[in-house]
């Protein structure tokens, strides 16, 4: 009887140390986007609200290693980090064993798991011509044999995802084999964005638009599912039941000792909910926080003043244990001009004159500091100086010099032949340009500050106003004239960056639409080169090509501000995505009820 007793006292023992391990139902983190997500396709969206949803939906094949610095790569939905040969074109990537889809109807009851060939066929999806794919360029003539299944889709308006492709194999159910044309030195790291994620077969068969997209039905691998999602409100996730066994990391930083610790031997998600609420306004944003509605709050620019003063936390939130951490992002907030508009862009001498006379027009200083709350740094360059490759070019940011704008302008034809104080084009039509904006309050403190730089120069404009996702879609099919946009990477490497003016990325994430041989030489030239002295060289000579023609203004490089309640556990700011959900822990019995 005693040692029956005893038994029991130790079965009891491993379901209560079960029970603490396991991932608790009751627990939800609350956070809010300033704006919604564009759908939950990991082939077909790249945009940074998106990309927060997807990441933990659809989880990552490699992802860097949450409290380890300096920051290194490990296996997510791989096994390990790829096995490359010595002349870097052939890739052994091994996915672990026991990756499940999310359960869905498209399954029929059954079980669903990942396997190298839903890899393989999500990969194949970024190349299909039907998708329009912003995420072509990671994949785009790289692959050995993919060159001539891509021209047949085009020719016939059908991708066949069954034939065999040399460059693309399944070695087994958890192999795949990746053989390229030239080596490529940002593959791996390509691989922490969920673009490279695998969706099913039946899922995208069941669900597709008439372009082969899933915005509205994803069913992923990842820790977490969509439970709802109303669009412009909120976006609610749940755990995935059937997401891998998956332990909470046990390497970092020695401050973060006491972490690792209190969470060795937890299955992750450690919470069982995420609450995302869409608040575009900073004020009421930041107002949820401080009624504890919300766990963490990256702080909108216009309510930076009631947060931090001098760099440091208002003393009536530090005094109530909020803590608060601000570093310069892999970001670049930039406005394009679109090249292939009849009136601002193309590339011959007045054209460019007239872009860089609107660029000498605008205050930056003055865009630091009134929409950015002195949250940012001019950029004078497109690679952020958190980046390998940003490099000292000698070349100042953009200062305001009106005279020199006037200048420009006139001697190219540029002006005012009616007397009515605006110029006309030097063919003598009139002269307005368009920027698109969202309507949001610093947008239209933006909008203010574009309206009396190009009034100063005697440019008239007029303003588009719709929501951001409206205006993503027009600004990826080349229907905005002037725009302004943020880019933020989730690499280590500048790459992506330039990646924005290679003439293949038109469509995708090319929204200059910039289109220069010269610069697309450099890029190709570059891409075969491993990452130091003699490719960053080359990103210096397409650094200046980019400014000369000026597709762009570069914008700023802007600093991150995040708030986090008491509450909140485990959280660490790292430079390449901003919310690792599944490692998030909630202290309830600090948390306001």
């Amino acid at each position: 009887m005693r040692i029956l007793k005893l038994m029991g006292l130790c079965a009891l023992s491993v379901l209560l140390s079960t029970a603490a391990l396991a991932t608790d139902m009751s627990k939800t983190v609350r956070v809010a986007f300033p704006v919604d997500v564009t759908g939950f396709d990991p082939q077909a969206t790249n945009d940074l609200y998106s990309a927060h949803v997807n990441n933990a939906v659809f989880d990552v094949m490699y992802e860097f290693d949450y409290y380890v610095r300096p920051v290194r790569l490990r296996g997510s939905l791989a096994q390990a980090l790829p096995e490359i040969s010595a002349d870097g074109l052939t890739w052994v990537i091994r996915i672990k064993k026991g990756l499940y889809f999310a359960d869905d109807p498209a399954f029929k009851g059954k079980k669903r798991e990942a396997t190298a060939d839903d890899f393989i066929y999500s990969w194949k999806r970024m190349l299909d011509p039907k998708m329009v794919s912003p995420n072509l360029w990671h994949i785009d003539g790289k692959v050995v044999g993919m060159d001539d299944i891509v021209a047949e889709a085009k020719k016939t308006g059908k991708f066949d995802y069954d034939k065999p492709v040399e460059g693309l194999k399944a070695l087994d159910r958890y192999t795949i084999q990746i053989k390229l044309k030239n080596p490529d030195y940002t593959m791996t790291e390509l691989m922490t964005q969920y673009n490279w994620s695998p969706v099913a077969r039946e899922v995208v068969e069941a669900y597709r638009d008439q372009g082969g997209r899933i915005m509205s039905n994803p069913v992923g691998a990842g820790p977490f599912r969509i439970k709802q999602w109303t669009k412009g409100s909120k976006v609610l996730l749940t755990k995935n039941e059937n997401f891998r066994d998956e332990l909470f990391p046990t390497e970092g930083e020695p401050a973060d000792a006491e972490v690792l610790a209190r969470n060795k031997g937890k299955k992750i998600p450690l919470i069982g909910n995420v609450e995302i609420s869409i608040i575009e306004e900073g004020n009421p944003r930041l107002l949820s926080f401080k009624s504890d509605l919300l766990d963490y709050e990256f702080v909108g620019l216009d309510m930076i003043g009631s947060v931090v003063q001098n760099g440091k936390l208002m003393p009536e939130l530090a005094a109530r244990g909020i803590g608060h951490q601000r570093a310069l992002e892999p970001a670049l907030s930039f406005e394009y001009f679109n090249l292939e508009d009849p009136v601002i862009g193309g590339y011959t001498q007045e054209r460019i004159a007239l872009r860089r006379a609107m660029i000498l027009s605008f205050p930056t200083e003055d865009y630091v500091r009134i929409v950015f709350r002195n949250q940012a740094e001019p950029a004078n360059q497109v690679i952020p100086p958190t980046q390998t490759g940003h490099v000292k070019t000698g070349r100042a940011p953009a200062r305001r010099d009106v005279e020199m704008a006037k200048a420009l302008l006139d001697r190219f034809g540029y002006v005012d032949r009616d007397g009515d104080g605006f110029r006309e084009r030097p063919d003598g039509s009139p002269l307005e340009i368009t920027r698109s904006s969202s309507p949001r309050s610093l947008d239209r403190e933006h909008d203010e500050l574009w309206k009396k730089a190009l009034d100063s120069i005697g440019i008239r404009v007029k303003f588009n106003t719709q929501k951001w996702p409206d205006l993503l879609k027009q600004a990826r099919a080349g229907q905005l004239q002037f725009w302004n946009l943020g880019w933020n990477s989730s690499a280590t490497d500048g790459n992506s960056f330039l990646m924005l003016f290679y003439s293949k990325s038109i469509g995708q994430s090319n929204f200059a639409r910039f289109n220069l041989k010269q610069y697309d030489e450099l890029y190709e030239q570059a891409q075969k080169l491993p990452i130091g002295p003699k490719r960053w060289a080359l990103y210096r000579a397409m650094n200046e090509l980019a400014m000369g023609y000026s597709p762009w203004h570069p914008g700023v490089f802007r600093y991150q501000n995040v708030i986090t309640q008491p509450w909140l556990l485990n959280y660490k700011r790292i430079p390449f995505r901003q919310h690792f959900w599944h490692f998030m822990d909630i202290d309830e019995s600090k948390r306001v009820k």
